[in-house]
């Protein structure tokens, strides 16, 4: 067995998301709700431009640049996470590539399509690798929904629908502000579009997206995205800030059957049919809802349900996103979240935005 190679990591903006990846790579934190270490990455120094936020990692003891360009001067730097405010990130990955590092960016990579472009070409001339920290596809809840759809339990699936609901506002600071990339589709709505795409690899014909700013007047706060595939799938991601009562995180419709995953914890079950039941009473039946044919209840031993659970031996932790980045480096695998992927993302989003400012769906191919 040969040495492990250590990378050393330095932080651009350390503020809470960049203080989540330091608990986690750092091997002095033994933190349950954070799973899953990163061998093989030793975080070095950060550069914030927040004085305490640099006296916190002296504190930690990390080494404080005194700028950026001292950061990404130090040799035994070889990746730089991004972490700053959205709007901060174009410039930041290029700096970083420029100088001869790995980049590993948070999400959402760039605020435009044309941005990520900039920057994917500055890491195509510097021969760097650049991905992005989109962890969620490690979810526990994403990977169970995927599992049962592609498992064809449900039969032919045909509408799949993500929400993520709080109550509670947006946090308050650069979230609340259009020109730093606030707003919930930049927030939320990137992660949740980027797992459906990451299981879909069908195109996208249509996209319809109605956006509220119910509390906070410059950005969304609450947002309805609907995605028609080529195949006639359709998709909806629904993120709402002021939502006291929540929907399912995942609902699940097939020909011969309907998911529901309730929550974090994966609390869903599978009714499925087991018999057609497609012969009807030539009486009208009497329901609560009043006198029908088509919605009469069915007979209960035509379906089956199936009670859902945690799936276990799964790692959800944004490690990930460093075991596939350092396995690049070390050319044992190709980057398995990539530029090209989160391109795919930022066009739809961007379509999203078009959409809620004309009211009406966009024709897309993407």
């Amino acid at each position: 067995m040969g040495i492990m190679k250590m990378y050393k990591l330095g932080i651009i903006g350390f503020g809470s998301m960049a203080s989540s990846h330091f608990r986690i790579i750092s091997n002095n934190f033994h933190d349950p709700k954070l799973p899953g270490y990163v061998d093989n990455v030793e975080v070095k120094g950060v550069f914030d431009l927040n004085s305490k936020r640099m006296e916190a990692a002296k504190e930690y003891g990390l080494v404080a640049y005194p700028s950026r360009e001292e950061l990404l001067a130090d040799p035994e730097i070889d990746i730089v996470l991004v972490a700053t405010t959205n709007e901060a990130h174009m410039e930041n990955c290029i700096a970083a590539l420029e100088a001869g590092k790995h980049v590993i960016c948070e999400k959402p990579v760039t605020l435009n399509s044309q941005e990520l472009e900039e920057v994917m070409a500055v890491a195509k001339r510097c021969g760097k690798l650049f991905t992005i920290n989109q962890n969620r596809r490690v979810n526990r809840d994403f990977l169970l929904m995927r599992e049962k759809v592609e498992s064809g339990i449900l039969g032919n699936v045909y509408v799949i629908e993500s929400r993520v609901e709080g109550s509670r506002g947006v946090p308050a600071g650069w979230r609340t502000v259009k020109r730093l990339g606030g707003g919930m589709m930049l927030d939320w709505g990137v992660h949740l579009i980027d797992q459906l795409l990451y299981m879909l690899p069908q195109k996208i014909t249509q996209i319809y997206c109605k956006m509220l700013s119910v509390q906070y007047p410059e950005v969304d706060d609450n947002f309805h995205l609907h995605m028609t595939f080529e195949d006639g799938l359709s998709a909806i991601v629904e993120v709402s800030t002021n939502n006291y009562i929540t929907h399912p995180r995942w609902y699940v419709s097939g020909e011969r059957g309907t998911m529901v995953i309730e929550d974090w914890e994966c609390n869903g079950k599978i009714i499925r049919r087991t018999d057609s039941d497609d012969v009807w009473e030539e009486e009208v039946v009497m329901t609560a809802a009043g006198p029908t044919k088509t919605m009469a209840p069915r007979n209960p031993e035509s379906t089956e349900t199936i009670e859902l659970s945690m799936p276990q031996g799964i790692t959800d932790s944004l490690s990930k996103s460093y075991d596939q980045l350092t396995a690049a480096i070390e050319g044992k695998a190709p980057l398995t979240i990539t530029a090209e992927q989160a391109m795919r993302v930022m066009k739809v989003m961007e379509a999203a935005f078009e959409s809620a400012e004309k009211k009406k769906a966009i024709d897309v191919e993407l």
